[in-house]
């Protein structure tokens, strides 16, 4: 009589085992994440067919040849800096992104820019038909005869596949579809994106062939399965965008041969997508002049400084509790700001509503914008406009204070090759800085000061309370 097969409750958030299912998972404190699924073999969980062990004997790190490999230049000026300079050989990414947000075009005008220069790509397909991804490299433009095309989920096949073509470039199209018919679970749970994971991972290692994953992303906008799988790739990059807008990001998170909260912009055309040089001009493009509540912050994105327009709108409201709501900044940033414009500057936004947007869809996480979204909602709230060729950068904070922020040339240098005349910054930046002639830098130490230079008024006073 057969033995009865084991099963076991896997978390697909965190990938934590239980022997029962649980409501909430101890791990990753997610709710309803368990799924049941056949433990496998004792032989599934070890090396895979086609590995061979070979015995290395640790070595003196000074002994170690260091090998400084050429890195793999593509057409796109943008994937190269995001990726510190070009596609390492041998190394392991992972793209994630939306749904339809344009994934599959970006890999597939890479690889037709590689497949250019001479190099074999093979382009692995889980979720579409060869015929689809034809039809697409027609509109693309995308055709050439080094470009190898495969319509695969069996991780073995894959493996096989690889070993007769050898590629300088191998893409899976998605992770979550392929699979390892040793694991009994299904494609895209927890077991089989960490066994099939693993099994690329020694691709691209043990053979120098660059390989990129594209992973599906959860409804919070995190890469589905485990956190495992961002842990074990060299690179990771997240392509954002708005669906109503044709811009989007690609950003690194994680870079193991670079710098990371590197940005690239793109446009989404019917030809694909285009590269954005400019950034900065692109988001301030249609700033309004001479309207309230509306300012220009200047943020670094990885080694790339870019300016963008904050917008902020004060609304009376009717309801006892105020709204708040921010776009393309953190909420609880917002509501930080809020707080100290009320406690130290004497706003009364208790009965206002407050809106604040981040102007062009992109996403920003720096600090260094508190200045200007501060600006953005004095503006408004006073119904007064700002001087529309002012910059603001500046870190805000709990006091009142404007704290410095790293980077100050190259923010200043982007301000004046846009034409900006006045820049607003921290004082305690300036020490040891001589500023670019043809730019006015007003030093500020608080927060009432920089609303003084640019609203033009000296009514900023503490509470009388604050005074006591």
């Amino acid at each position: 009589m057969a033995k009865p097969s084991k099963t076991k409750f896997c978390c697909q958030e965190c990938g934590y085992e239980s022997p029962k299912w649980l409501g909430k998972c101890p791990g990753c404190q997610a709710w309803n994440s368990f799924v049941e699924e056949l433990e496998s073999p004792p032989r599934a969980r070890g090396l895979t067919s086609g590995t061979t062990l070979t015995k290395e004997l640790p070595a003196s790190i000074i002994n170690i040849k260091s090998s400084d490999e050429n890195r793999i230049q593509t057409r796109m000026t943008e994937l190269n800096r995001v990726l510190g300079g070009g596609v390492v050989p041998g190394s392991l990414i992972l793209v994630g992104g939306d749904p339809g947000i344009g994934k599959s075009t970006l890999l597939l005008q890479t690889s037709h820019d590689l497949a250019e220069k001479q190099l074999k790509v093979l382009y692995i397909s889980g979720e579409e038909s060869a015929a689809q991804i034809k039809l697409r490299a027609d509109r693309l433009n995308a055709l050439s005869e080094s470009m190898f095309v495969l319509c695969e989920t069996n991780v073995q096949v894959i493996e096989d596949v690889v070993q007769q073509t050898q590629p300088d470039l191998l893409i899976i199209d998605s992770i979550q579809t392929v699979f390892h018919p040793e694991i009994t679970s299904a494609p895209g749970s927890v077991a089989q994106v960490r066994e099939c994971t693993g099994h690329f991972m020694r691709i691209a290692k043990g053979r120098g062939i660059a390989t990129v994953l594209v992973g599906h992303v959860t409804k919070e906008g995190a890469i589905a399965g485990p956190r495992l799988l961002e842990h074990m790739v060299d690179c990771v990059l997240y392509f954002e965008g708005e669906r109503h807008h044709s811009y989007r990001l690609l950003r690194a998170v994680k870079n193991r041969f670079g710098s990371t909260n590197e940005i690239g912009i793109f446009e989404m055309g019917e030809l694909g997508l285009r590269e954005v040089t400019n950034p900065s001009e692109l988001f301030i493009a249609e700033r309004p002049l001479h309207v309230s509540g509306s300012t220009v912050a200047a943020s670094m994105e990885g080694t790339r400084p870019v300016l963008v327009e904050m917008q902020a709108l004060v609304a009376p409201t009717n309801f006892p509790s105020p709204r708040r709501s921010a776009t393309g900044i953190d909420y609880n940033r917002l509501t930080l700001i809020i707080a100290v414009l009320e406690k130290r500057l004497g706003f009364f936004l208790q009965n206002q509503d407050v809106y604040l947007n981040v102007a062009g869809g992109v996403k920003l996480d720096e600090p260094a914008v508190d200045l200007a979204v501060a600006v953005a909602i004095a503006s408004s709230f006073k119904d007064t406009p700002v001087n529309p060729y002012d910059v603001y950068i500046g870190e805000v904070g709990l006091t009142g204070e404007v704290r410095g922020v790293s980077r100050l040339d190259a923010r200043v240098k982007e301000a004046q090759k846009l034409g900006f005349k006045r820049v607003i910054l921290p004082a305690k930046s300036v020490k040891g800085w001589t500023p670019p002639k043809g730019v006015e830098v007003i030093e500020v130490n608080t927060v009432a000061e920089a609303l003084k230079a640019a609203l033009k008024e000296d009514t900023f006073r503490p509470k009388k309370r604050d005074q006591a």
